[in-house]
């Protein structure tokens, strides 16, 4: 399954919770939805739940998430689309 690679603005706060709640065994739910919305936002259709892999250093800081994508050979597989 190929996987697609999101980067969502953050500040140092948020990224500091969300890695705090990663290296607890827990999810930051609002990041993990953003990432999911991102993946359809680029037209792909997510095939796992998001999975955190870090937080960049620069201004502004990025949460990185990867995303399992299923490969789409027509538009059938997107939100909103149906197979005929």
């Amino acid at each position: 399954m190929p996987v697609f690679r999101v980067q969502l603005d953050s500040d140092r706060t948020t990224a500091r919770k969300v890695m705090a709640l990663h290296l607890a065994g827990r999810a930051h739910r609002a990041s993990v939805d953003a990432a999911r919305e991102e993946v359809w936002r680029r037209g792909r259709t997510p095939a796992a739940d998001p999975v955190f892999v870090g937080v960049t250093n620069g201004a502004p800081v990025r949460l990185l998430y990867d995303v399992e994508v299923h490969l789409d050979a027509d538009d059938g597989n997107r939100r909103g689309g149906r197979s005929v």
